[in-house]
């Protein structure tokens, strides 16, 4: 065997010298014995790739993606899907962003919440002394800068800026006022999330500070002791004529007063230190977040507290202004109800003992009604005080020594409750519907915000303690009894009347042109009327130059009639106090009844009712 092996086309691999001799033609004559010899054997898989190169591999029919195995035809088919549907969703994203959109508006407020917006800008226009530069009212500015410095009467305290007046006029009545400022807190304790949601509860509270801050100058605050409080700024006895000028016998813008204001004072004025009291500690609890401010305003109360309990009478005794304009009645409601208020505001047992003791409920009229009982007003404030002790029976339920008491309270809100309904005859109503609590007498609007803000809050109360209704007699009646009454009452007053008239300015298309009030019927045009110069503009027939946004007027008489004429101010005057009601009874009824009352903010100072009972003991142990 030949050292050199054997060729695998057929042939020995070694060389002969006699081949490299050969021609070429004698090469190619042997070529084809070669190519046979070749052809004459069977070529293993090696020698044909070494022939005919790689062979082509079959296309694999399965795809390996690591954790499985899929068919190559669904694998090809699910990334074409994928890849489609990517460009149709870019695509479609692409033009969404690039066509115009129309944009969504918020749903439009209900009319309770348009017209509660409104009746806040009224407590704007009443402010007195240096304005904010957010008051929002084009037509007022800074008035009165020197209430109290002026005083020629003796009186103590000299800084008595600010503060609101109370109507038409100039005039600062405080007795009114502090029940005005308790309603708006009130209500800002119950609904301040319906606040939040209309967006107005920075401004009420804005409006409330503005109040609670000029009380505090109205007596020495920081004291624990006091022997005098101021009870009104300006005066509106007519008597003496044109020759007396003040609030009543000139018609001037504020802004233009230049006659003397005088301080009226007060040192047994047991009413008037109550309501005050109720108004700063219903205050504290709104500003509790404000501990300081809070703490301020609940020693203020507990100073007023004191005076009113120790040097008893009556701040319109006497023939003053205030006998002629909010003569009040009695001062023993102002203790139930200033009572409450201290107790929710500090959770001293000492002042819910007191509103809730018998004698003073009877002092007050809890049992012996009379044509004006279940009529809350700024003289008479037993109703709100039952309501809101009712509360506390529903809520906390106290027991001795109290239940007795509040368990009478309950049953006679839900008596009240009933009085307000169509189906009995305890008030007259006119022929639109208006409920007649005053009986026929003017300005009967303030008396039925107020009652139709305590029929929301009292059926409010029911659900939030899972209680349907309440009996009225035998026959038991739901709470959306209460809603529909104070729907039916606050309509009337938005228009829903036989004359059309909106009874609040500003709202709707037809309301009170002439509306009784000296800064809205002179314009503000740089010209300065003195006392009797404005004259002309009251007598005017033309409508007021400036529109008093919000302001209830007093309203029509008993037979649905009214007069817009600014010299009749039993049909076209505003007050606090009507504002006031009125504020508390839109936000009640604004939204939607799925935002509730807040059950526990009122009761922020109260401390448990029961004491925490003892841990268990120890488990026993042989």
């Amino acid at each position: 065997m030949s050292m050199y092996g054997r060729d695998p086309w057929g042939g020995p691999l070694e060389i002969h010298t006699a081949d490299s001799a050969t021609t070429d033609d004698d090469r190619s004559r042997h070529m084809n014995d070669f190519d046979k010899a070749a052809l004459s054997q069977r070529l293993d898989e090696t020698q044909q790739s070494w022939l005919l190169g790689p062979r082509e591999q079959k296309k694999k029919r399965y795809v390996d993606l690591g954790c499985i195995v899929v068919s190559r035809k669904i694998f090809v088919w699910t990334v074409g899907i994928l890849l489609a549907a990517g460009f149709i969703a870019g695509l479609v994203t692409l033009i969404v962003k690039t066509v115009p959109k129309d944009h969504k508006h918020t749903p439009k407020p209900d009319n309770y919440t348009q017209a509660l917006q409104k009746a806040l800008l009224f407590f704007n226009a009443q402010k007195s002394g240096r304005l904010p530069k957010h008051n929002n009212i084009s037509w007022r500015g800074n008035s009165c800068l020197n209430d109290g410095k002026a005083d020629k009467s003796g009186a103590v305290l000299k800084d008595l800026v600010g503060g609101y007046y109370d109507a038409g006029d100039a005039i600062k009545f405080h007795f009114p006022k502090a029940f005005a400022m308790t309603m708006l807190s009130w209500s800002v304790i119950e609904y301040s999330a319906k606040y939040e949601a209309a967006g107005e509860l920075n401004h009420v509270k804005e409006i409330i500070k503005w109040g609670t801050d000029y009380f505090l100058k109205t007596f020495n605050s920081t004291a624990d002791t006091i022997n005098q409080i101021v009870a009104q700024v300006g005066k509106g006895d007519t008597s003496g004529g044109t020759g007396d000028p003040n609030d009543h016998t000139c018609w001037m813008r504020p802004e233009d007063i230049d006659y003397p204001r005088p301080v009226t004072e007060c040192s047994s004025c047991s009413d008037l230190a109550a309501e005050m009291a109720a108004a700063l500690a219903s205050a504290s609890i709104v500003f509790k977040d404000n501990k300081v401010y809070s703490k301020k305003l609940v020693h203020g109360a507990a100073t007023l507290w004191k005076f009113a309990r120790d040097q008893r009478g009556s701040y319109s005794a006497g023939g003053s202004d205030a006998a002629t304009f909010y003569n009040s009645t009695m001062y023993w409601d102002e203790f139930v109800w200033g009572g409450a208020w201290m107790y929710y505001a500090t959770g001293n047992q000492s002042y819910l003992y007191l509103a809730s003791h018998p004698k003073l409920a009877k002092h007050a009229g809890a049992f012996w009604g009379g044509p004006d009982y279940g009529v809350l007003s700024w003289d008479n404030k037993l109703t709100g005080a039952q309501v809101l002790l009712t509360r506390l029976r529903l809520f906390l339920s106290p027991g001795y020594p109290y239940e007795e008491t509040l368990k009478t309270f309950h049953n006679q809100t839900s008596i009240i409750m009933c009085s307000y309904l169509p189906y009995f005859n305890s008030f007259n109503r006119t022929r639109g519907g208006l409920i007649q609590l005053n009986h026929g007498r003017p300005q009967p609007l303030q008396y039925v915000v107020n009652a139709a803000f305590l029929a929301t809050l009292y059926s409010d109360y029911l659900d939030a303690a899972d209680t349907p209704g309440w009996y009225c007699g035998p026959n038991f009646y739901s709470t959306n009894e209460l809603r529909k009454f104070a729907e039916t009452q606050i309509d009337y007053i938005l228009g829903k009347n036989p004359r059309k008239m909106s009874y609040v300015v500003g709202y709707g298309d037809h309301y009170p042109k002439h509306v009784h009030h000296r800064g809205a019927s002179i314009p503000k045009n740089k010209i300065r009327y003195n006392c009797k110069g404005g004259y002309k503009w009251r007598d005017s027939k033309k409508p007021n130059p400036h529109v008093i946004t919000g302001a209830m007027v007093a309203g029509p008489d008993r037979r649905d009639g009214f007069h817009d004429v600014r010299t009749n101010y039993n049909y076209t005057e505003p007050t606090l106090a009507g504002n006031a009601g009125l504020v508390a009874a839109l936000v009640a009824l604004s939204g939607d009844r799925t935002t509730k009352i807040d059950k526990n903010t009122i009761f922020s100072a109260v401390p448990p009712m029961f004491p925490t009972p003892p841990p268990p003991p120890a488990p026993w142990k042989p």
